[in-house]
């Protein structure tokens, strides 16, 4: 379902500093753009942006950039940011098949999937799935950590799963009910909705192998 339409996203998109634009010429640099060398961490699919806002306020030591393709879903997280007044988090209005143009080499240290679209089980619609193994090869190229992923749809979970291991990722921490084992990390406001009516929420941790 397309986000509606709020009278106020354009305004916000022209006039956020935190909003990066041609993020393509930092490939590589993001030092540049932060002003430091901290670890970049980034969000792909950061929606409405209350995890990354959080987790960007909650580690000023770090820097986070959150990729989100829909504009009147990003405006929102564009706001929080402003209105909390970070300075260690960017904002890129474009999908995942855009990553190789705004990243370099191992520069990601760890990157969050939190709730991306499940797509049906379709053989012409896994391929959109973000962790399908095309994407996976993406992330290899970028990335020097683990991808934290998180869903509630079981099937993406087992297929993610799967394609890791084709991949040969080493996958740690995997739970099929995270919120039944006491967990206290941060939320994003999709998993709250589903956590509160019991619906289990999956997680895992995977690295790409060597």
């Amino acid at each position: 379902m397309r986000a509606r339409k709020k009278k106020w996203a354009d305004n916000e998109i022209d006039t956020n500093a935190l909003l990066v634009e041609g993020p393509e010429r930092f490939k590589g640099a993001w030092a540049e753009y932060f002003l430091n060398a901290r670890p970049v961490h980034a969000e792909i699919g950061c929606g409405k942006g209350r995890f990354i806002v959080e987790t960007a306020a909650a580690a000023p030591d770090i820097n986070f950039i959150a990729l989100e393709r829909e504009k009147q879903v990003i405006v929102s997280g564009l706001r929080r940011a402003r209105e909390a007044g970070l300075k260690n988090l960017a904002f890129i209005l474009a999908d995942a098949d855009y990553l190789p143009d705004i990243f370099g080499a191992n520069e990601l240290k760890k990157l969050y999937i939190n709730f991306c679209d499940p797509w049906p089980n379709r053989k012409k619609w896994a391929k959109r799935r973000l962790t399908h193994e095309n994407y996976l090869k993406i992330y290899e190229t970028i990335l020097d950590g683990p991808l934290l992923l998180k869903t509630d749809n079981r099937e993406l979970f087992e297929f993610s799963l799967s394609q890791f291991e084709i991949r040969n990722w080493d996958v740690k921490n995997i739970s099929w009910d995270l919120h039944n084992g006491g967990y206290t990390g941060l939320t994003t406001e999709y998993e709250d909705k589903f956590a509160a009516i019991g619906a289990p929420i999956m997680h895992c941790e995977a690295t790409p192998g060597n």
